[in-house]
């Protein structure tokens, strides 16, 4: 009973403290009456504003002010981003002397709030902070009241065995128990009470309470709309004709594109950008210059407003404590001290080069639609004729016949409209990296509305094609490839990435998303799925090709190459006119580089674009990608292993014929010298037998050589003996002629080593 009262306690006075949590959560909900205020109010009319990508505005404002101070009302939230960037400029003969801020006089209390910071904190943490603040609590058993002198954690002892029961609440599930012991000083009375037996607590200080509150309205979403006076003073003439700057947070810009292809010009395409802009800086902004900046700038947040205590040490004993000691005196040398260089200017950096132009070429625009829809009409066409009696393919008919009808009316959404119906004026520029649109027309824009600026109105290179990516367009679609938009950036413009709107034939046809794409880089964008184009891959058995030969000083250096073939197929129906899929291949890892590359294949940062093409007419077409990487070995030609190599290098369809002639004469003498090898082997373990059994029959002789009814033995024995003797002079004579030769071939073959064979293929 008692803990379920004090859990409860706990619970109510954590809800209340906790409250600004929950405030936060409905701030961002309708009906909150929280209404921020501007951004900054300033006698200065706002002439410029440049949105950025990375959540900030730069704003900038004129006007003439009389006197020599300028008050300026800054949203609390704002002020720090203020002051990290601003920047006061007195067009007129006057000087900014500086810029004083009000310190919040509360704001060393707010180090104790700390822990009313959303998702951090507990009740101790927050007590303990409050330590000299006078409070009152009250338990089920007693009151006690006093100034707060410490929060100390209570160690947990032992629980002693309890008897199974129901938890009373669904977080009492064995969790771990913590609790704190809180003293109180009332005068010379020390009490201790346990926070888990604490019903009510009072705050006896009012401006702790106000901090509280104030903390609380902060984490609900008011506070952060404060606003903090922030004054410069003004020096010389009377009226000052000021240009005053600053970043501040702002939502980035959105783009979003169009690209409409043009069905009678294949080749190109319209390329529409706009701009979604919003405006919650708290005012209207009327008649500015707005400028939108694409890249990725970098920014952050950084508190310069609130003051920081440093821990600094204490030394009020140094003087006393410094002791002097006795050094010896030393004497320089009276030589002319070397002049330090003079100083240099430092040179001007050099502009940073432009990014090249991406390379050209596109193909022939696919006509696949329009020709399926060509050849079908006339299909009818003729059909409709015959069962009139006229002649197919005639657009006379009888006189019963009835009357043509009219032409279809031209599509409302055509490239020359949209065209026509933008009027996009931007410049565009490079700022430090970042390329900047400057809008030629002033932006109207009220608070807390969103507006489209057309940035971008211009045709491009463009064209539609196929594009299969390993595993198919999706599920269900794995071997299907997409249907691409393939257009080059002609313009300055770095495209962020955005939705792209796909218009072909007066109509939508599908959208995709791009990566940025900088200018004179051509971007490949998926719109739809073709399902009539089937694509598939077979891949051929790795192989070694030996394509460099060195033979250096006696050292034979071979480089093969180790080949992986892929098979790529595209089958689909005929079609009057010829298409191109591209095919994206991924690149094999290692040193792995394409081997006679097909034609107009484009190189991709992990892959390839080889285009595969389906002649007209054709159910299929196929193109072969063969991808090789480098094997380097090294064997001296005298090993034993060279003469293998030698055979299979001899053995390789590819090898250079001046090569191979002048690496002949080398081969044969190695091998000649092999042969000599092995049969100098062969006659040295013949002439150890030989002699094994001349030592065997030699000691059976000795044996034998007193008993006279031995004498049949004795003479076989010794014939045995002389053959034995015979073949072993015999093979060693072998031997020695054998090694003779061998060192004739081996003179003959460093002759030829002298000098270094090497050739490459």
């Amino acid at each position: 009973m008692h803990r379920r009262l004090a859990s409860r306690a706990l619970l109510l006075l954590a809800c209340c403290l906790g409250v600004h949590s929950f405030l936060a959560s409905l701030a961002g909900c309708a009906g909150s009456s929280v209404q921020p205020g501007p951004l900054t109010e300033s006698p200065l009319a706002l002439r410029r504003v440049v949105l950025y990508r990375n959540g900030v505005g730069y704003f900038e404002r004129h006007g003439k002010v009389s006197g020599d101070t300028l008050r300026l009302k800054v949203r609390k939230d704002q002020i720090n981003d203020l002051l990290k960037s601003l920047a006061v400029v007195d067009r007129s003969d006057g000087k900014v002397l500086g810029v004083s801020i009000p310190l919040d006089p509360r704001a060393l209390h707010e180090l104790a709030m700390e822990t009313l910071t959303p998702g951090q904190g507990k009740l101790a943490e927050l007590l303990d902070r409050l330590r000299g603040t006078r409070i009152s609590v009250e338990t089920q058993w007693r009151s006690a009241s006093g100034r707060i002198v410490m929060v100390e954690r209570v160690l947990p002892s032992k629980p002693e065995p309890e008897p199974e029961r129901e938890p009373e609440h669904e977080h009492d599930h064995g969790a771990a128990f913590e609790d704190y012991r809180l003293s109180l000083l009332d005068g010379e009375q020390l009490s201790v009470v346990l926070l888990s037996e604490i019903i009510t607590l009072t705050v006896e200080d009012g401006d702790v309470v106000m901090q509280l509150d104030r903390r609380l309205d902060a984490s609900a979403g008011e506070g952060m709309f404060q606003q903090v006076d922030l004054t410069l003073r003004l020096s010389g003439a009377d009226e000052h004709d000021l240009a005053l700057s600053y970043v501040a947070p702002a939502p980035l810009w959105k783009p979003t594109y169009r690209i409409v292809l043009d069905d009678k010009k294949p080749g190109q395409a319209l390329l529409q950008a706009w701009a979604v802009v919003d405006n919650t800086s708290g005012e209207t902004w009327r008649d500015v210059q707005l400028s939108l900046t694409s890249g990725a700038p970098i920014a952050f947040q950084y508190d310069l407003h609130t003051p920081r205590n440093v821990q600094r040490p204490d030394l009020s004993h140094s003087g006393a404590d410094k002791q002097a000691t006795v050094a010896l005196g030393e004497r320089t040398y009276d030589e002319a001290q070397d002049a330090p260089p003079p100083a240099t200017a430092m040179p001007e950096a050099a502009p940073a080069p432009m990014e090249p132009e991406a390379q050209k070429g596109y193909a022939e625009s696919d006509d696949m639609d329009r020709e399926e829809g060509a050849a079908l009409g006339a299909q009818k066409k003729d059909s409709a004729a015959s069962r009139r009696g006229g002649k197919p393919g005639r657009g006379g008919a009888g006189p019963d016949a009835p009357a043509p009808a009219a032409p279809p009316p031209p599509p409302a959404v055509s490239i020359e409209a949209l065209q026509a119906s933008a009027a996009a004026q931007a410049r565009a520029q490079r700022v430090a990296g970042l390329t900047r649109f400057d809008l030629t027309d002033r932006v109207t824009l009220p608070d807390g509305s969103s507006t489209m600026v057309a940035i971008i109105n211009q045709l491009v290179k463009g064209e539609q094609v196929f594009l299969y990516r390993p595993g198919g367009s999706g599920q269900g679609y794995e071997q299907n490839p997409y249907r691409v938009v393939r257009f080059r950036n002609d313009t300055e413009f770095v495209l962020e990435p955005g939705p792209i709107s796909i218009y072909s034939s007066g109509s939508f046809v599908g959208e995709g998303l791009s990566e940025a794409i900088s200018s004179r880089d051509t971007a490949t964008i998926p719109f739809a799925v073709e399902p009539t184009i089937m694509v598939r891959a077979s891949y051929e058995a790795p192989s070694e090709q030996i394509k460099t030969v060195k033979l250096v000083r006696g050292v034979l250096e071979v480089e093969a190459y180790e080949r992986a073939t892929t098979v790529w197929s595209a089958s689909g129906p005929k079609q009057a006119a010829a298409y191109r899929v591209l095919i994206r291949h991924p690149r094999r890892g290692g040193n792995y580089q394409l081997v006679e590359p097909p034609p107009n294949v484009e190189e991709l940062p992990d892959a390839y674009f080889v285009p595969l093409l389906v002649a007209a007419g054709a159910k299929e077409g196929s193109v072969k990608v063969t991808e090789q990487t480098p094997r380097r070995t090294s064997i001296s030609i005298w090993d034993g292993a060279a003469e293998q190599l030698l055979d299979t290098l001899l053995a390789a369809k590819d090898l250079d014929a001046a090569l191979r002639a002048r690496l002949q004469p080398i081969v044969d003498k190695r091998r000649e010298m092999g042969r000599i090898d092995t049969e100098i082997d062969g006659l040295q373990t013949q002439q150890s037998e030989l002699n094994e059994r001349v030592n065997e029959t030699r000691e059976s002789l000795r044996a034998i050589q007193r008993d006279p009814r031995a004498g049949a033995l004795r003479s076989k024995l010794g014939e045995r003996l002389d053959a034995f003797l015979r073949d072993a002079d015999a093979a060693g004579r072998k031997i020695v002629e054998l090694q003779s030769k061998r060192l004739e071939l081996k003179i003959e073959l460093e002759d030829l080593l002298q000098q270094d064979l090497g050739t490459g293929k």
